[in-house]
């Protein structure tokens, strides 16, 4: 899964209706991206990845060549310290979306929900530990509980949820370096530079399977290809919605929207892949989502303290 961190942007407000059916588009195709990936078997996770690279780069050209966007391209490839921060950005890309894939294609979808509902708990404590920043009470219950729920799941599950703790560690550190470039650069330009960083090491990669006999594509049929080649578009699509949800709806509805995306996961994997969820799941879960209502109803709070101050 791709998703991208909230926006740092001015309050907005009123709400849009093509805003909130970009939001709800972008983060419900992330909720249901679990049901994509098995589509692609019998291609392994890491040619899944590597695919997904090549033709996500190819269409985000496609895109920029269509937006007439390529100044914007060149502004930062010439901009040295945003193309280091966006390299290692790639590189934690990489690592979300082959823990991503490996997690559906191995049973532990569930673990991969879990995930990306502690990022927003991680990305609060990397705010502590990288920026220093100094957090409200609400803020510290919240990592409390999420530390808790960690515990929890790894106690009564008896084995640490190590898939969750990657996805939320890798998509938190993504957003904090995605931070770093500051909101000049545009989705589909960001996007395009993170994977022409990957793609030299991909398409070497795709060249050593097919050459050794192991690579999927072309020898399962035209269906399998046109899959395969559709990851461009799976994985670009929802960030172009995002980054139009962004620019019309305010960053609390943004925030609230995006739990969609783990709960719809976690539905497929209970629901339609039939993953078990023993006890410990349940209270794991459970301390996360009483972690997510602190910090939201925190976060409410702090808005309204500030925009009475602004009223002053």
């Amino acid at each position: 899964m791709v998703t991208a961190p909230t926006p740092a942007s001015a309050p907005r407000t009123g709400l849009d209706r093509a805003g909130l059916a970009f939001a709800f588009g972008a983060y419900g195709l992330w909720g249901f991206l679990p049901l994509y990936f098995p589509l692609l078997e019998p291609a392994s996770p890491l040619e899944i990845v590597a695919h997904r690279v090549v033709w996500t780069l190819l269409f985000c050209l496609v895109v920029v060549t269509a937006t007439r966007a390529w100044g914007e391209l060149r502004t930062v490839l010439r901009s040295g310290r945003t193309v280091v921060y966006l390299a290692i950005a790639s590189a934690l890309l990489a690592v979300n979306w082959l823990t991503f894939v490996f997690a559906v294609l191995t049973g532990h979808t569930v673990d991969a929900s879990l995930g990306y509902y502690i990022n927003p708990i991680v990305t609060v404590g990397l705010a502590v530990l990288v920026i220093g920043e100094r957090l409200r009470t609400g803020q510290w219950v919240a990592l409390g509980f999420g530390a808790a729920a960690v515990v929890v799941i790894t106690v009564g599950y008896g084995t640490v949820p190590w898939i969750a703790l990657v996805l939320a560690a890798t998509f938190g550190l993504y957003g904090l370096f995605k931070n770093r470039v500051g909101r000049t650069v545009g989705a589909t330009a960001g996007l395009a530079v993170e994977t022409l960083v990957l793609v030299p090491v991909a398409i070497a990669y795709l060249t050593w399977l097919q050459l050794s006999g192991a690579g999927t594509l072309g020898a399962h049929g035209l269906g399998h290809d046109a899959v395969l080649v559709s990851t461009g578009i799976v994985t670009a699509l929802p960030l172009v919605f995002f980054a139009a949800s962004a620019r019309r709806l305010p960053l609390s509805v943004v925030g609230l929207v995006q739990y969609l995306t783990p709960t719809l996961q976690l539905l497929v994997a209970v629901l339609v892949f039939h993953e078990v969820m023993p006890a410990a799941r349940w209270w794991g879960f459970g301390l996360v989502w009483i972690a997510l209502a602190v910090m939201t109803i925190d976060g409410w709070r702090s808005a309204m303290r500030a925009q009475q101050l602004r009223q002053l």
